[in-house]
């Protein structure tokens, strides 16, 4: 079977993807057994260093609240950096140089600094500046930094998205005597969410990702963090290192599975659905041509 961007394999093409994938199987199996291996011969397999994982103990004190931390943190994130972009790069768009100006450098300015850097800015500003509590401070560190990184990333990608779209669209908004605004909010945006959702999840990844700077700089209590007081405590650094990644795993699948379904939901509805017309209708319409409903024998003109 041919596509039209690219021709189906032939039988020699197919022997060679078939040996290429038994290779690669063949190198992740002595991947996993290497590794294996590793961590027996380290004594990191045995059961006594991943029993505290089968105890309610290890989860109610240490995993959960970490995660919830590191939830709550992403969740705020989120919330605050969609919109902020959202409003970023709308703004980048304008035709009024005094919004268009300050938007781009903002988003430039706190694009190119590195996240943490930003964290601990804004630790240092909520600890001289402000009477936030020491207990919540890391926590709003956390957030702002996420969030003036974030928002400046998702504004370049509803600007692209955006960008993206045909210049048709606006045009033909204009020519029905749409005002910009209205172009933007109901023309445009709708069809570019479609477009951008994929890159937004990445981004939204990312953050829930990036909250484990906070713990490990900031004593920012999210997973990452409460993980290290239980490998003190139950002296098992391995296994609880590969615990809080597969959390974070599963997590990040969530999310990414969570947005795949959105976005097939957003593009079916999309779809046109397309009026079909029966055979009495058929009938009725060909009548009107013959009879002059919107043609010559009636006595109308063409």
């Amino acid at each position: 079977m041919t596509s039209v961007l690219y021709d189906a394999p032939g039988p020699k093409a197919k022997r060679r993807n078939l040996l290429f994938s038994v290779v690669f199987f063949v190198l992740l199996a002595l991947l996993l057994w290497w590794v294996w291996q590793t961590l027996d011969d380290k004594n990191q397999l045995e059961w006594s260093l991943w029993k505290p994982f089968t105890t309610s103990e290890a989860w109610t004190t240490y995993l959960l609240p970490g995660l919830a931390d590191t939830l709550k943190a992403a969740a705020l994130s989120m919330v605050i950096a969609l919109p902020l972009g959202a409003v970023l790069g709308i703004a980048r768009m304008s035709d009024h140089r005094w919004v268009r100006i300050p938007a781009g450098a903002v988003v430039e300015f706190f694009r190119a600094i590195p996240v943490l850097l930003l964290m601990l800015f804004a630790n240092e500003f909520y600890v001289r500046s402000t009477g936030i509590p020491s207990d919540e401070r890391p926590l709003y560190a956390v957030v702002t930094g996420l969030v003036l990184y974030n928002a400046s990333v998702l504004a370049e990608v509803v600007r692209a998205g955006i960008l993206s779209l045909p210049k048709g669209q606006s045009e033909a908004a204009m020519a029905i005597g749409l005002r910009k605004s209205q172009t933007m909010t109901s023309i445009l945006l709708p069809q570019a969410v479609t477009a951008m959702l994929p890159a937004i999840v990445s981004q939204l990844v990312v953050i829930v990702k990036d909250t484990a700077l906070g713990g490990v700089m900031l004593g920012f209590t999210e997973l990452l963090n409460t993980r290290s007081t239980l490998a003190a405590n139950y002296a098992n650094v391995i296994p609880s290192f590969i615990v809080v990644a597969v959390i974070f795993i599963v997590l990040n699948f969530i999310l990414t599975s969570f947005a795949s379904w959105l976005e097939g939901r957003l593009r079916r509805s999309k779809r046109s659905t397309g009026a079909v017309v029966g055979a009495d209708k058929v009938d009725d319409v060909n009548a009107a041509e013959v009879g002059g409903t919107y043609g010559t024998g009636a006595g109308g003109t063409i």
